[in-house]
């Protein structure tokens, strides 16, 4: 069963550790990894896992360019990474770095309310929802009892405001709101990774929201380097799902996403 990784990060190799220990911080744990590419793909081959979706955030406007810079050239080098882009409110010209992602042949854009401080259904990035509509994914973090940037409520008005638009919802829509989410996203059609979930939750919560949701609509995702590759696929693999779910979640639904 080849297993895509929909929900990793990775930096470059001389600021690597203070970033991930940065966001370690903003969640109090320990990252399992350093968070340099050539770890990611060393970790995942270990774990069977093939390719990888890298989400970058730039948690200022002035980091945009060279952030989604240094992802496009991490993808043009290594054939097993899909590559998304960043962007941030406060970009001098939204469209502007929307249509550098896209002619850099990256395949989405990451958002990250709360280490941006912005809500997600901010209108300054209407522009940009309406610009990608029938074009690119967006991966948005959903969830954090302690904010109220990336409240699943706020994902569900984007959700319905831009009806053409691919959402993919973090975290099963809502990190530490696992149940506020499913109520406000059960009947929409986004999908959502399950990165940072089977930690927190019990393996039958976890079957109970993939089964609720319908395994059409779920991603394995590792969010690496908070976690190891290795034992995050070794939790999927306990899920009790079909062999139809399971190659769903595993890769079937991503390369619907990443391929068409």
């Amino acid at each position: 069963m080849e297993i895509i990784d929909f929900h990793a990060h990775i930096y470059p190799e001389k600021i690597a550790s203070k970033a991930t220990a940065a966001t370690g911080g903003f969640y109090n744990i320990s990252p399992a990894h350093t968070g340099t590419g050539e770890e990611l793909l060393s970790a995942g081959k270990k774990a069977g896992i093939s390719r990888f979706v890298l989400l970058p955030v730039a948690t200022r406007a002035d980091q945009v360019r060279s952030i989604n810079t240094f992802i496009h050239k991490e993808a043009e080098e290594h054939e097993e990474f899909y590559g998304f882009g960043t962007i941030h409110p406060d970009c001098e010209s939204i469209p502007g770095e929307v249509q550098f992602i896209i002619d850099s042949g990256l395949h989405g854009i990451k958002l990250h309310p709360d280490t941006q401080q912005f809500n997600t259904d901010d209108k300054r990035l209407f522009e940009m929802f309406d610009m990608i509509q029938g074009k690119l994914p967006v991966l948005i973090h959903c969830g954090d009892k302690r904010f109220d940037f990336s409240h699943p409520r706020r994902l569900r008005k984007i959700i319905d405001e831009f009806p053409r638009l691919q959402v993919i919802a973090a975290h099963l829509g809502g990190w530490s709101l696992f149940d506020e989410a499913f109520e406000l996203l059960r009947d929409t059609d986004c999908f959502l990774d399950i990165s940072s979930t089977m930690m927190f939750l019990p393996r039958e919560k976890v079957e109970h929201f993939i089964h609720g949701y319908g395994a059409d609509r779920i991603l394995f995702g590792t969010d690496f380097p908070l976690w190891d590759p290795e034992k995050e696929v070794s939790s999927f693999r306990k899920l009790r799902l079909s062999t139809e779910e399971a190659l769903k979640i595993a890769s079937l639904n991503a390369l619907e996403i990443l391929e068409g």
